[in-house]
């Protein structure tokens, strides 16, 4: 990881990325208490963290995942509750990148949308 990205996850951390991801956590942890909802509980863990330390990691589509559950299970999870956490990454990614020094901050937002909307059949991947 370069002391780019670190410089930029400490800064995250700092302004708001540790409070996002413990938002996560903690509902994973509430989903995973049912069996109906441990899947998405998992999906929810997997979006903490990534919102946890964004710079230098990424999200791609894995494609033997890629199958009628992992499909029925991200239309499950955008009415459940996707479509609302991918408009407030939205919104905080529009309101960073008013600022040239939050546009970075707001990119990162914008990728945590995509992971948002469908995380079924993704993997947090490290970027060299």
């Amino acid at each position: 990881m370069s002391v780019m990205n670190v410089i930029g996850n400490i800064i995250w951390i700092v302004f708001g990325g540790f409070a996002i991801a413990i938002e996560y956590f903690v509902a994973g942890i509430a989903m995973c208490l049912t069996i109906i909802g441990i899947p998405f509980g998992f999906q929810v863990f997997k979006l903490g963290a990534l919102s946890l330390l964004p710079f230098g990691h990424r999200s791609v589509i894995v494609e033997e995942n890629r199958g009628c559950f992992s499909f029925l299970m991200n239309v499950l999870w955008f009415f459940i509750g996707g479509i609302w956490i991918a408009l407030t990454h939205f919104g905080l990614g529009l309101l960073f990148c008013v600022t040239i020094i939050g546009i970075p901050f707001g990119l990162q937002h914008f990728k945590l949308m995509t992971v948002a909307l469908s995380p079924f059949g993704r993997e947090i991947v490290v970027i060299d």
